[in-house]
């Protein structure tokens, strides 16, 4: 078996695959240029770049979303998850249900009663432009740590199977992103998306297809993981230290992608996008059903990948560095023989990571330009002005991006690394807004040294935690594999040659480093309301009296004084006929009817 893979020269791009792998990147670009010169009359506003004039078409946002949050770091590292450590991780699947509930019913109604077009607005809305700002500066470093982690997991799988250098390939597929994003901005970001989601769900199926009939079929397959403890689901264990339980796959994991979701710039940017909030919800809906279908495929790539090799681990023969490259290795030896098959693989990877590196790239332009470059009055503000900067924001990160790929080169498991720098801040921005949303007595001083807490308190844990494991204090031994076959492929090795490695026990004392890198955005969200609701409590509650009951998630406006439920505007849509979407009913505050009259010459009324 191993012996096969290391002598079969298929295994190696041929003139197919990067003929297929062309074509994909040539859509791409052709999109950009479509939407950045063909469509150039339409997309002249600041609100049609970002937002595509808030009539963009459920489907393609759906499908969009899916592509973005699928990245190459899920196509690559999620069955390096299940192939070492087992099945647990698939638990996230149907938690989307849950998450997607949170979302649709507690954040996008919110956003939707308000006019938010960046989610961040809403915190200097409820609470003071400094909550705004320390949050935006929290987010903004967020993704520029993490983004270059995006693209670059692409780039090694794709000079896994090609031998080319992984830095050059990088940077022309970034450039690529960069390109299609500066010129046709969300509109081009969406549509290709869409190809890109397409490439996505084909190419894991047909990988994931020809490799079952190879091994033998899917009793094969179920009998060597269950054999080897890979297809455990139901860990009970309340231990918080455990890597993955059903818990930390489940609770955990609510925390984290629903901050991730629902309270990304990039992802709010698009779910607004859409001309009403049933228009959202059913985007979303659409995406969860998506999201299941895709990680439970993404998740059984790697039940077949250690069937494949249940009795000769190409990690411990030395074939494979780390558990990151186990995929295209395995592309390699199941479709390596198929003309183009490669290509069509290394597209889908490439893809989830260009379109999530698009979506990055296109919302963190129109923030930066909005926080911390509009406000400075630098050159006259307009619309031609405002693109023309956010696409030298995108060149200037698109460029970091691919410099960055240096460093992260040098990464472990790339799956830990990512949660662990996402959930830095990740716990405070889910703690704040829900603090917000769902706490009507918070006040600014609580939501800001609430969120602060968090993200000082997490950088120590994690920083912690990152030191204990550089000292081997803190390790997640993978699930034994075996080497018992390898004999039979030319290897002289045996399981003596491998020592067990063991997760260091101390039953005396429990360390907060210790817990499960799954567990930091839950703690961190934790954090925001034992800090901010009494330091709200104890610089005097939200003053009702000139409170917006609109910028309360609706579940808990009962909890409101019925005079402030009453102090909001109703107005309801005078075109009931227009082409748009009809709105049933604006909600407006006091100091918000002025210009709306002034706009639109409406008597005032009140309830």
């Amino acid at each position: 078996m191993v012996k096969s893979i290391t002598a079969n020269e298929q295994g190696q791009f041929s003139a197919e695959d990067y003929t297929v792998f062309t074509i994909m990147l040539g859509i791409s670009t052709a999109i950009g240029v479509y939407f950045g010169f063909f469509q150039k009359k339409k997309n002249q506003t600041t609100e049609e770049y970002l937002l595509g004039g808030r009539k963009m078409k459920t489907f393609p946002i759906a499908i969009s979303l899916i592509a973005s949050q699928l990245s190459g770091v899920s196509i690559m590292s999620v069955p390096a998850e299940m192939y070492s450590y087992g099945a647990q991780y698939w638990i996230i699947a149907p938690t989307m249900i849950v998450i997607t509930l949170i979302i649709n019913y507690v954040f996008v109604p919110v956003f939707y009663n308000n006019q938010i077009t960046n989610c961040y607005q809403y915190l200097e809305d409820r609470f003071s432009p400094a909550v705004k700002k320390f949050v935006t500066f929290t987010y903004v470093l967020n993704i520029y740590l993490i983004l270059p982690i995006f693209i670059f997991i692409p780039a090694l799988a794709f000079s896994q199977v090609s031998g080319v250098n992984i830095h050059l390939i990088n940077g022309i597929v970034c450039g690529v992103c960069i390109f299609y994003t500066m010129l046709g901005g969300i509109k081009a970001v969406v549509w290709t998306d869409v190809v890109q989601g397409l490439i996505m769900f084909v190419s894991c199926f047909l990988v994931v297809f020809i490799g079952v009939a190879k091994i033998g079929g899917l009793q094969e397959v179920y009998e060597r993981a269950n054999a080897a403890d890979r297809l455990d689901i139901f860990d009970m264990t309340l231990d918080t230290t455990t890597r993955q339980t059903f818990w930390t796959a489940s609770v955990g994991n609510i925390f984290l992608w629903t901050g991730y979701l629902g309270l990304s710039q990039s992802c709010v940017q698009r779910i607004v996008a859409v001309p009403s909030m049933q228009h959202a919800r059913a985007a979303l809906w659409i995406f969860c059903a998506g999201f299941l279908v895709i990680m439970t495929l993404n998740c059984f790539t790697g039940i077949v990948i250690f069937a494949k090799y249940f009795d000769c681990d190409p990690i411990k023969v030395g074939l494979v560095q780390k558990a990151d490259k186990l995929l295209p290795f395995f592309v390699q030896d199941v479709v390596g023989n198929l003309k183009g098959m490669p290509g069509v693989f290394i597209s889908c990877v490439f893809s989830a990571g260009l379109s999530t590196m698009s979506a990055n790239l296109n919302s963190l332009a129109g923030l930066i330009y909005e926080d911390y470059i509009r406000p400075f009055k630098l050159f006259k503000h307009t619309d031609a002005s405002a693109n023309s900067t956010m696409k030298l924001i995108i060149l200037v990160s698109g460029v970091y991006c691919i410099a960055m790929g240096l460093i992260v080169e040098q990464f472990g498991h790339i799956l830990q690394m990512v949660v662990t720098i996402a959930s830095v801040t990740q716990g405070a921005v889910m703690g704040i807004f829900c603090l917000g949303m769902l706490w009507p007595w918070a006040n600014k001083h609580g939501a800001l040294w609430g969120t602060a807490t968090s993200v000082i308190g997490m950088s120590w844990i994690i920083a912690g935690a990152q030191m204990a494991i550089s000292n081997k204090e803190l390790t997640y031994p993978p699930k034994p594999t075996s080497v018992d076959g390898c004999y039979e492929y030319g290897f002289n090795v045996t399981a003596n040659d491998f020592p067990t490695l063991v997760a260091p026990q101390d039953e005396a004392e429990f360390s907060i480093y210790n817990i499960s890198f799954v567990w930091y955005s839950t703690l961190g969200t934790f954090l925001v309301f034992l800090v901010g609701i009494p330091v709200s409590y104890f610089t005097g509650s939200q003053d009702m009296r000139n409170f917006r009951a609109k910028l309360i998630c609706p579940l808990v406006q009962w909890l409101l004084p019925e005079e402030v439920r009453r102090n909001d505007f109703s107005l309801k849509a005078e075109n009931e006929k227009s082409n748009v979407a009809p709105i049933k009913e604006w909600t407006f505050t006091a100091n918000e009817t002025e210009k709306y009259k002034e706009r639109h010459g409406v008597i005032e009324q009140t309830l």
